[in-house]
């Protein structure tokens, strides 16, 4: 029986999900417990800014407001030259877009002493500027020393399984 051919996509198919920041120190720093991916409100200049990548999360963190709504403090997106004076404030607080039930839920597990919400990854999803946040507990001193041991154990663990499938 032939083997089925692998549909290749068209050459002027569009790339469904496109990175554009990431928190690579996210893990380190913080224990993830969970994760919602959410919609952004955003100007058109901050747009144009996002797709160029003028973008940059030093303490970015997100709130409940009194009114249930989420919002994301400290995101930098750069000003977009050409826009002139239709620009957006670099720094503003935005808008997070989540159902109700999950806005809920957001807020019950915030109520937790230790407990704040941290954004993971920037990405265009179809065309929509989307963050994926994380809900996250501060990690001590002797928890990220025990996580890099793990991982060098690991490390040396699989070089000494690799080793042996080579016959060394």
């Amino acid at each position: 029986m032939a083997k089925k051919k692998k549909k290749k996509p068209p050459a002027d198919a569009v790339e469904v999900r496109k990175q554009i920041l990431r928190n690579r120190k996210l893990h380190h720093d913080f224990e993830v417990l969970d994760e919602w991916q959410c919609g952004l409100v955003l100007q058109g200049s901050e747009v144009k800014s996002l797709r160029n990548g003028d973008v940059q999360w030093a303490d970015t963190h997100a709130r409940l407001d009194h009114h249930g709504e989420l919002w994301l403090y400290n995101l930098f997106i750069g000003i977009y030259k050409q826009a002139s004076v239709h620009n957006h404030e670099p720094t503003r607080p935005r808008k997070l877009l989540l159902h109700k039930r999950e806005l809920m839920r957001i807020g019950g597990a915030l109520q937790t002493k230790g407990l704040t919400l941290v954004p993971k990854e920037l990405y265009f999803y179809k065309g929509y500027a989307k963050i994926s946040i994380c809900l996250v507990r501060g990690k001590k001193h002797q928890d990220k020393r025990g996580d890099l041991k793990k991982r060098s154990e690991k490390r040396e663990i699989d070089r000494e399984i690799a080793r042996r499938q080579r016959g060394r």
